[in-house]
């Protein structure tokens, strides 16, 4: 199974709006969602399935048995975090504030404090004509990383015949995008004609360099600042880094996408742009 990832340096360049173009342009049998901070390539790419869910667990939170414990008070005084506080006769564990660190289970003279296993997130699978892979992190959780490596061997485990893989990374150049780079064959990174987007797409770059996985440029937007997308254009031949295209901004593909379609789905300037890159992406992977 070859794979690609869609990243970008920011958010809102447009990466899923392309992932979801690639995905249908492929009629792609295996894809992922590994943005699982906020998941949205489901919104274009509608499922009519019931998936199979799963819970994720992320690392152990504490949790005071009040039925053992002696009320001394000293795990409230050593939690480095405030996560452990005395209300209405009893020693709360503020879950949000929690890191999961285990000293007050290691200080308690009782054994009252003890660390559980706790849900970060939810793993969801879709398996119907094709396999998709998706996943929701809990609010306040931080492994993101963990949860990106099991959303793509979910898929990997689930579709093992596939030959091309899509998956729609998370923006950034944190955790979770660097274990969705894991293993890839292939990074497009869709970048924005701004100063901004100009600054994160070299913060990706050098990121996704240090993977050894083949790498292009795409810009989305590049009407908006025809200055910027030069900039852009012409530091990647500086680079000898592949572009391979230009998307312009296009009404109807807002449109498409507030309709839950993608920007394929429909006759506009943005879906024809889309093809384009589409191809010249396949040429690069070689499949």
């Amino acid at each position: 199974m070859k794979q690609l990832l869609i990243l970008s340096g920011k958010g809102g360049t447009g990466k899923t709006t392309l992932a979801g173009a690639f995905i249908k342009l492929a009629q792609a049998k295996a894809y992922a969602d590994v943005d699982v901070d906020a998941p949205n390539l489901h919104l274009i790419l509608e499922q009519d399935v019931i998936p199979q869910i799963a819970d994720y667990y992320g690392m152990d939170k504490a949790y005071i048995d009040m039925d053992i414990c002696n009320l001394c008070g000293i795990c409230e005084e050593h939690c480095r975090f405030n996560a452990i506080s005395f209300v209405e006769d009893a020693f709360l564990v503020d879950y949000y504030a929690c890191e999961g660190c285990g000293v007050c289970q290691a200080i308690c003279p009782v054994d009252a404090a003890k660390m559980v296993p706790d849900i970060a997130g939810e793993l969801k699978l879709f398996t119907n004509d094709a396999v998709f892979s998706t996943a929701q992190l809990k609010m306040g959780n931080g492994n993101s990383g963990m949860l990106v490596t099991e959303v793509k061997k979910t898929m990997q485990e689930a579709a093992i015949s596939v030959p091309l893989a899509i998956i729609d990374g998370s923006p950034g150049i944190g955790c979770p995008v660097i274990a969705s780079l894991s293993g890839v064959d292939m990074v497009l990174i869709v970048a924005e004609p701004s100063l901004s987007g100009v600054s994160d797409m070299k913060r990706i770059i050098n990121t996704a360099e240090q993977f050894q996985a083949k790498i292009a440029v795409c810009i989305n937007k590049y009407d908006t600042n025809v200055e910027k997308t030069d900039m852009i254009i012409n530091m990647c031949k500086e680079i000898n880094l592949p572009f391979v295209g230009r998307v312009p901004y296009d009404t109807e593909a807002v449109k498409a996408i507030n309709n839950g379609q993608t920007i394929v789905d429909i006759d506009c300037i943005a879906g024809e742009a889309a093809k384009g890159i589409f191809a010249e992406v396949l040429n690069i992977l070689n499949v």
